[in-house]
């Protein structure tokens, strides 16, 4: 018996695109984690609360740019799949 390629590449895709999506969970929970350490030190100081939200905002969407490049692989194994053409 003889396993298809162009089935193994799909399967394979498929389970790549799945790793990648989760890339949005670990940016979730990092901007979570973020956002309560913040309001904690805006809590212990408020006086130093622009600078804090300021440098939270920046760090948050450098974390949001990790789930984004995660779905952007992932929509492009499921729908382009560049790998396909290879075989």
């Amino acid at each position: 018996m003889q396993m298809d390629p162009r089935a193994f590449v799909l399967g394979m895709s498929a389970v790549a695109a799945g790793m990648g999506a989760l890339a949005g969970l670990g940016s979730g929970l990092g901007q979570g984690i973020a956002a309560g350490k913040a309001a904690e030190a805006v809590g212990r100081q408020p006086e130093a609360r622009g600078a804090i939200l300021s440098s939270m905002l920046v760090g948050c969407a450098v974390a949001e740019t990790c789930s984004i490049y995660g779905l952007i692989i992932a929509l492009i194994l499921l729908l382009a799949n560049p790998l396909v053409g290879m075989l």
